[in-house]
């Protein structure tokens, strides 16, 4: 029932939309930033921790993009509503 209502109540600009999706963007994008910059500064002060490193920043690189996408998809499902 509460799912009918949220749909039904759910009216958004699609250019309200796109605004709202990228301020959303803007904190992967600065998540992915910090995480590289860390594995650089980890690397430059370890280089035999390099392969570690990289595993561990390629899978938070993954979790931090996973909200980017989620972020589209909420455009997508926001812009189509009429």
């Amino acid at each position: 029932m509460s799912g009918m209502i949220l749909a039904q109540t759910a009216n958004i600009n699609p250019g309200l939309a796109a605004i709202g999706y990228g301020l959303g963007a803007i904190g992967p994008g600065i998540g992915v930033g910090l995480i590289f910059a860390a594995v650089i500064n980890g690397t430059a002060r370890q280089p035999e921790a390099r392969g570690k490193l990289q595993t561990i920043g390629y899978s938070t690189f993954v979790l931090s993009e996973v909200l980017a996408l989620i972020g589209i998809v909420i455009y997508f499902i926001a812009s189509t509503k009429s």
